[in-house]
C-alpha cells in the first residue's frame, strides 16, 4: 500500500535547558562553551553525602511556560528517581517527575509562518490548529557524550542543568506539522525568556515517537522512538524516512516491534538501539532527599509575567506598524530579528520601509558577512537613520546599500554623516531643474524618441544628470524632473 493508505501518528518529546545562571540542584554555573568539568562540584557529580538543593528560579520559568501554553498545574509536584546506569549520569539515576510533574495538559498551537517553506499548508489566521500536550516536568540533564571509534568522552558541565521536557499527546500527523510544532514552540520558549532554545547547542533537543496503522483501524501501531534529533529538519527529515520504512515493511508483512532507534542525519536513515523499553525499567521512586513543590505560590507569581506570545504580537505589527501579513509573519518567525525592528521603528516616520531592509535587504548582506542580526555592528537607531536618508531623498535605496557598508565599518557614524562621506547630499532644487533642462536642451533627439514613447531612453537623461550632478542627487528624483518637464508625469 501506499504511505497514504497508513494513517500517522507522532508524538514528540521535548528537551529544553532552561535560561538560569546556575545547575538544578547545585550552585555550579550552567551554560554553554565553557571549558570541559569545569563547572561541577560534589552534588553534580553524584558524590557520597552531597546533598540537592532546588533551583527556584528553574521551577518558576516551568511554571511560567505552563501558563503559555494553557496547562493546569497540579496543588503539588513531587521528584522522583529513574534509575539507569549510563556515563553521562555518574549517580545512576536522574531526579526527574514521573507521576506528578509541575504542569499537565495544554496545547501548542501551529502557526502559519512556522512551516517549512515548500509545505502547502494553507492558514487563514496565525494559527493553523492546535496539538495537544500531556504533561511538562522538570528534570536536571545528563552530561554530554562524544563518541569516537573506540572510545568516548565525558563533559560534566551540561549534567545538572536545569531541564524541561515538553511531552505532546500523539496529536501530530505529518512531519511538516512536527517541524511546525518544534518551531512554534522554540518561538513561545523565546518569547517567554524561558531559553534561548537553539538546537545547534543543545539548548532544545527530541526524540520523536511515530507509528503508522491502516486506515480504519482505531488501535494505535507500535511505537517507534527516534533519539538523536538535534534540528527541525533533522526531524522532518527523520519521520519521512521513518514513515516510509515502516510502510514497507508493512506492506510485505513485518510486524513492527515498540524500539528505540538512532537517528543518523548523514547516512539518512535509522538505526535500532533496543527494543520494548518502558517507565518500569526505570525502576522509579520518589526521591527521598527533595519536598515536594507547592504551586500555588509559583502560578500567582507567573501570572503576573506572562508575555506577548507571537500570534498576539503579529496582530499587534500589523495594527502598530501598518504591515502586511506576509512581512508580520517574517518578522515574528525571528524573535531577535523582530526586536531589531521594534527598535528601530520607534525611531523612524517610515516602520514599513524598516521591515522591508530587515526582510529583503539585509538576509543577504548578514550571509555575506556570516553575521547574525544580534551581533549586527549597525544599531536599530542607525538603521531607522538610513532609511530616513533615503526617505528624504538625500539617496536612492541603491546608493544606501553603498551607505550601509560604510556604517558597517564606521558602526559610531550617523547614516546622514555616511551619506555625506560618499558625496550624496539633499540637492539644491533649483540648482537640480536647471541642470535637468540644460541636458533636455543638449539631447533634442532623445527627448523626442522619449515622448514618442521609448521610455527606456529617460534612464540615459537621468544618467547624464547624476553624472554632471554634485552633490549626488537621489536618481528617482531628477527621473520625477525630468519627466514633469517633459510633461509626461
Amino acid at each position: 500500500m501506499p504511505v497514504s493508505d497508513y494513517l500517522v501518528t507522532i508524538g514528540l518529546e521535548v528537551h529544553c535547558q532552561i535560561k538560569t545562571a546556575t545547575k538544578m540542584f547545585c550552585s555550579c554555573k550552567a551554560g554553554f562553551g565553557y571549558e570541559p568539568n569545569t563547572n561541577v562540584c560534589p552534588t553534580c557529580l553524584g558524590m557520597p553525602g552531597a546533598l540537592p538543593v532546588l533551583n527556584k528560579f528553574a521551577i518558576e520559568r516551568t511554571v511560567l511556560t505552563g501558563l503559555m501554553l494553557g496547562c493546569s498545574m497540579p496543588p503539588v509536584s513531587k521528584w522522583d528517581r529513574k534509575n539507569y546506569f549510563y556515563a553521562d549520569m555518574p549517580k545512576n539515576y536522574q531526579t526527574s517527575q514521573l507521576d506528578l510533574p509541575l504542569c499537565i495538559g495544554g496545547e501548542v498551537p501551529l502557526y502559519s509562518w512556522a512551516f517549512p517553506a515548500d509545505s502547502k499548508v494553507s492558514a487563514e489566521g496565525a494559527v493553523v490548529r492546535t496539538v495537544k500536550l500531556d504533561h511538562i516536568h522538570l528534570e536536571e540533564d545528563a552530561a554530554k557524550l562524544t563518541h569516537y571509534g573506540s572510545y568516548s568522552l565525558v563533559d560534566y558541565n551540561r549534567g545538572g542543568t536545569p531541564l524541561m521536557e515538553i511531552v505532546s499527546a500523539p496529536d501530530l500527523t505529518s512531519p511538516d506539522e512536527t517541524y511546525a510544532y518544534l518551531k512554534s514552540l522554540q518561538q513561545i520558549l523565546i518569547c517567554g525568556g524561558i531559553s534561548d532554545a537553539d538546537m545547534e547547542k543543545g539548548q532544545m533537543r527530541c526524540d520523536v515517537n511515530v507509528s503508522l496503522r491502516p486506515k480504519g483501524q482505531k488501535e494505535l501501531g507500535a511505537k517507534i522512538e527516534m533519539k538523536n534529533i538535534n534540528s527541525m529538519s533533522a526531524a522532518r527529515r527523520a519521520l519521512i524516512y521513518e514513515i516510509r520504512r515502516q510502510a514497507d515493511e508493512l506492506d510485505r508483512g513485518i510486524v513492527q516491534v515498540q524500539s528505540t532507534r538512532r537517528w543518523d542525519d548523514d547516512l539518512g536513515e535509522s538505526i535500532v538501539m533496543r527494543t520494548k523499553e518502558n517507565a518500569h525499567d526505570y525502576r522509579y521512586h520518589t526521591c527521598p532527599d527533595l519536598i515536594p513543590v507547592h504551586t500555588a505560590e509559583y502560578v500567582e507569581k507567573m501570572q503576573q509575567e506572562l508575555p506577548e506570545l507571537p500570534d498576539a504580537r503579529q496582530r499587534r505589527l500589523m495594527e502598530q506598524y501598518g504591515l502586511p501579513v506576509a512581512d508580520a509573519n517574517t518578522l515574528v518567525a525571528d524573535a531577535q530579528l523582530c526586536a531589531y525592528f521594534e527598535t528601530a521603528a520607534a525611531a523612524t516616520k517610515a516602520p514599513r520601509k524598516v521591515a522591508n531592509w530587515l526582510i529583503n535587504i539585509f538576509p543577504s548582506v548578514l550571509a555575506e558577512k556570516e553575521c547574525e542580526i544580534e551581533t549586527c555592528p549597525v544599531q536599530p537607531a542607525t538603521l531607522a537613520g538610513l532609511v530616513d536618508v533615503v526617505e528624504e531623498g538625500i539617496c536612492s535605496v541603491s546608493q544606501a546599500r553603498e551607505v550601509l557598508e560604510v556604517l558597517w565599518n564606521n558602526p559610531e557614524q550617523t547614516a546622514a554623516a555616511a551619506a555625506a562621506s560618499l558625496g550624496y547630499k539633499k540637492a539644491d532644487s533649483g540648482a537640480l531643474e536647471a541642470l535637468v533642462e540644460k541636458v533636455i536642451a543638449e539631447n533634442p533627439d532623445k527627448v523626442a524618441l522619449v515622448k514618442g514613447g521609448n521610455m527606456k531612453l529617460i534612464n540615459a537623461l537621468t544618467g547624464q544628470v547624476m553624472k554632471n550632478s554634485n552633490p549626488k542627487p537621489n536618481p528617482k528624483l531628477v527621473t520625477e524632473i525630468l519627466m514633469a518637464k517633459l510633461e509626461l508625469s
